[in-house]
């Protein structure tokens, strides 16, 4: 049933028809983890043993086979991990649905009017969904690494020594090896949660059919991206957060946007939640909770737990190897080195940044660091980060509470969005961009961006940081007009103008007199 914020819902159109779901998910699988797979021979000792195949193992195992390593990639499940089958991919097909829906929904704005009784058909968002995460698998597939030259591996991965891992009865002996196995969905310890049954990522993309009454725990990025697109579906969404606001770990003038993006599609926020208990009664779903000491209840359809993620770390056979890790994962050094030092670990098991493309980035230090003796930090990476809200919320270095805690005196400059003739012609207003660079000078320390397509957009600050590009070159850069990347120049003009100080500016004065 439509929510009364979108009392007419939406239809979405154009979606694929060629093959039936089951096909779909076939075809999907039998890139991911081939049925009948046989695993081949070692070939004695490996160069490098990668465990697990997410995004990190995977650039680890491409990239050292390309070099000419001998390689072999242990995955106990799916080729391509969570950002593949349960992450970015699909979460961010279902979030281009939602955001069609919202543009139909919106489209009076430009003068289009929209015939009456149009809906969205949520079983055609799902199987488009599908289709496009099959279509994807080919380049995560293990036919795919095979013919790289890598000896892939399915089954459950163990150290049984410091330079042994043992897979379905066969023992890979190796000079170096990555630890690769990401992290998992996990829930926060809810009365009768385990009992009445919840959603997470890695099962919210096998609905069929649209929750009416939906309740998200967690206002983080997860939790913030999928309210606001089941909200656009049509369902009654309620975020529930411990925080005083969504998004509590973003600029707090970003996170108040999004909290009002999130009012504008209809989503209730309950902030500040407490004492959250789940039951059932009768056939109804429960959901209890105190905010300002006052008790609330709602009945809902579905749970979606949008926080907690759990290191893989059980069974690997970490001790045997000596490797040490804690309740966030395994323990590594600047290098990427675990406390065995030949053994190194990249991605969500070792690192703070729980994003795709910081796998990435760390596993071609990985490459570096264990194959060709190098000596590339962690430390040294340039990060940017999105939250995929409508607007979305991008960001890349220091924030101004890190220059505090780093004792770096700081400037910043914030631009609004609302000032940009593009943002004006698109419609596209809210948001903004804050530049912080070190104090008096035009060195970028990091940026805040808030846009329809902020991450589109934050890799020209992120290049520049990389490249030791000041904030008055991104001023002097000539930017297409008009485009909302003009925020940028926008950005590096006030940095200028900060240098027409009133004795520069007399001194031009007294110039320009001289000339006439």
């Amino acid at each position: 049933m439509p929510s009364p914020a979108h009392p007419s819902g939406w239809h979405a159109a154009g979606l694929p028809q060629a093959q039936p779901l089951d096909d779909v998910n076939r075809q999907w699988l039998e890139h991911t983890h081939p049925s009948g797979w046989v695993n081949p021979t070692p070939r004695g000792r490996y160069n490098l043993v990668v465990i697990g195949g997410g995004t990190a193992g995977l650039v680890a195992a491409a990239g050292a086979a390309g070099l000419g390593a001998r390689v072999a990639l242990v995955e106990r499940d799916l080729l391509g991990g969570d950002c593949l089958n349960v992450g970015c991919v699909p979460s961010k097909a279902l979030i281009r649905a939602a955001r069609a829906a919202a543009d139909v929904r919106d489209a009076g704005r430009f003068g289009v009017d929209v015939p009456p009784g149009t809906r969205v058909d949520f079983a055609r968002v799902m199987d488009r969904l599908r289709h496009v995460r099959a279509s994807i698998s080919p380049h995560d597939s293990a036919a795919r690494f095979t013919s790289l030259g890598v000896d892939v591996y399915f089954g459950d991965g163990r150290f049984t020594s410091p330079t042994t891992v043992e897979v379905d009865g066969r023992t890979l002996t190796f000079s170096r090896a990555c630890i690769a196995t990401g992290a998992r969905a996990s829930a926060p310890p809810i009365p009768g949660l385990d009992e009445v049954g919840y959603l997470t990522n890695e099962t919210v993309f096998s609905l069929t059919s649209l929750p009416r009454r939906l309740v998200v725990i967690g206002a983080g990025p997860i939790g913030c991206e999928l309210a606001q697109a089941f909200a656009r579906f049509g369902s009654e969404v309620t975020v529930v957060e411990r925080m005083a606001h969504p998004l509590p770990n973003e600029d707090p003038d970003a996170a108040a946007i999004v909290a009002r993006a999130l009012l504008a599609d209809g989503v209730r926020l309950e902030c500040g939640a407490d004492d959250l208990r789940v039951a059932r009664r009768g056939d109804d779903t429960q959901v209890t909770f105190e905010v300002g000491g006052q008790s609330r209840t709602l009945v809902v359809d579905a749970i979606l737990v949008g926080v907690g993620r759990a290191p893989n770390v059980d069974g690997l056979g970490l001790d045997a190897a000596r490797v040490a890790f804690e309740r966030a994962g395994v323990t590594v050094n600047d290098f990427l080195q675990t406390s065995t030092p030949h053994i190194y670990a990249a991605g969500d098991i070792a690192s703070r940044f729980k994003f795709t493309h910081a796998a990435d980035a760390l596993a071609r230090i990985v490459i570096q660091n264990a194959l060709f003796f190098g000596r590339k930090r962690a430390s040294a990476l340039t990060m940017p980060w999105c939250t995929y809200t409508d607007p979305e919320v991008a960001h890349v270095g220091m924030t101004p509470k890190d220059a505090e805690d780093r004792g770096v005196a700081i400037d910043t400059y914030r631009i609004e969005q609302a000032k940009g003739d593009r943002a004006l012609l698109d419609g596209e207003t809210e948001g903004f961009l804050k530049v912080h660079t070190v104090k008096g000078k035009d060195t970028i320390l990091g940026a805040t961006l808030v846009a329809r397509h902020a991450g589109e957009m934050i890799s020209e600050i992120t290049v520049a940081m990389q490249a030791g590009a000041g904030l008055g070159t991104l001023g002097a850069t000539i930017h297409p007009y008009p485009t909302q990347a003009e925020i940028f120049k926008r950005a590096g003009d006030a940095y200028s103008r900060t240098r027409l100080t009133p004795r520069v500016k007399a001194l031009f004065e007294t110039l320009l007199r001289w000339r006439r």
